[in-house]
Parts: C-alpha cells; sequence; structure tokens
C-alpha cells in the first residue's frame, strides 16, 4: 500500500456512484476544510463538522451548515442525522483513533460512500478493514508530485496507479516545429499528448496535425517511468 496514494478497497458490496447533493465532512483541518469548500463550490450541500470550536466558527459562513461535535460517539453521529448522509469523508488527521472510531460509526450507521484520509499505512491499513470505501493519503501523494518536480520540466504530476501516470510538462526543445504524427512520440518515448496549452492560450485537444511550439504546455500520459524520461529530454 505505501507505494499507491490512493486506494480502493471494496470492503463492502459497491454502490452506484450516489447523486446525492448532500456530503458529509469531519474534520475541518487543511485536508477536511479544502474537500468541504471546494465540494460547496461546486454545488454540493456541505455538513462540517469538528471538535475545534474555532475551525467551526472560521467555516460557518463558507459551509452549509457546521457543527461543533466529537464524531468518535456514534451517538452523535446519529443525533446530527449522519445516517441520512450517502456520502461522508473522514479527513481527521491529527487524531488516529477518532478518525478510526468515526469511520466504523459510520460505517455502522450504514452511509454508502465513505472516503478517510489516512496519515501513516498502518492507519490507512485500519480504515479499510473498518469499513472505509476509500483511502486517501494526501501527504504521501503531495510529496511524490513534489519529487518528480525537482530538476526538470514537470509543472504536475498525477499518478494514475503504480505504474502508469499524467504529467503536466513543458514540450522538449528537440521536438518542436513538428507534428504529433511526425513524432509519433507513442513509438519512440512511449508516452501519449493528451492535451496541449501553446502560450497564453487555454488549453485544447492535441490532434495528429499539432505543431508543437516553444513555450508549449502539454499533458502526456504514460508508464511513469517514460513519462520522467521525457519530461527530462534536452
Amino acid at each position: 500500500m505505501a507505494d499507491h496514494p490512493l486506494t480502493t478497497r471494496r470492503s463492502r458490496p459497491r454502490l452506484p456512484r450516489s447523486k446525492s447533493s448532500q456530503v458529509l465532512v469531519v474534520g475541518l483541518g487543511r485536508f477536511g476544510s479544502g474537500v468541504a469548500t471546494e465540494l460547496t463550490a461546486l454545488g454540493f450541500e456541505v455538513l462540517g463538522v469538528d471538535t475545534d470550536a474555532r475551525r467551526v466558527q472560521q467555516h460557518a459562513e463558507e459551509l452549509t451548515h457546521v457543527l461543533q461535535a466529537d464524531t468518535s460517539d456514534p451517538d452523535v453521529l446519529a443525533q446530527i442525522g449522519a445516517k441520512d448522509f450517502e456520502n461522508a469523508v473522514v479527513g481527521i488527521g491529527s487524531d488516529i483513533e477518532a478518525s478510526i472510531l468515526t469511520t466504523a460509526a459510520l460505517v455502522d450507521l450504514g452511509v454508502p460512500n465513505i472516503i478517510a484520509k489516512a496519515v501513516t499505512t498502518a492507519h490507512g491499513r485500519i480504515l479499510e478493514r473498518v469499513g472505509a470505501d476509500i483511502v486517501v493519503y494526501p501527504e504521501h501523494e503531495m510529496g511524490r508530485r513534489v519529487a518528480h518536480m525537482v530538476g526538470g520540466r514537470i509543472i504536475d504530476w498525477f499518478q494514475l496507479d503504480a505504474s502508469f501516470a499524467m504529467v503536466e510538462t513543458v514540450a522538449p526543445e528537440a521536438l518542436l516545429g513538428r507534428t504529433l504524427a511526425e513524432l509519433e512520440l507513442r513509438a519512440t518515448h512511449g508516452v501519449t499528448v493528451v492535451c496541449v496549452k501553446p502560450g497564453e492560450e487555454s488549453f485544447t485537444y492535441a490532434t495528429a496535425d499539432t505543431v508543437l511550439q516553444a513555450g508549449d504546455v502539454l499533458v502526456v500520459a504514460g508508464p511513469s517511468k517514460e513519462c520522467e524520461a521525457f519530461a527530462r529530454l534536452p
């Protein structure tokens, strides 16, 4: 598991993707608050819960509803109506025991889709065993992304699985002035250009007729090693 920043475990029968517009987010630290505010921006109704009154007050005007509560107590979760949510995110990181107890309580209440944050591999394994549907490792994932950005032209890195990645990078100088059809990058470098951002313009789909120009930003997909090597071309 240590090699996977995002691990899915179907420990319970997997339900169809929920269409509910309501999400319970437990833990309003950096990760949880980031998830909650982005969900709100996307049009979801978010109930944010934290034990810290300061955090609750801080997000009172940003989220649909906020509550101060100790969610490690199953009775508290029942009282705030957690069983009525189809989606829950457990963003507790500093208190591993509370994270595990909250996740287990949500499972017992029958919440169909639970995403939980883990800070260590052991923490993540326990979350999976108590019934979390998806366990995420945000610090580990960010660390890997930053590592790939060092010493090359990589702007961003997204690991799709253990051996396949999607990378945002600047077009290598040696490839400029030719079309993607001429370059045959999948055959020569093992990667596929998904989209291109010419200069100050917006990203657009890459086609066989796309000509790479100086300053173009590319999003390429392929095996991780090949993506890394492509982004380090002279």
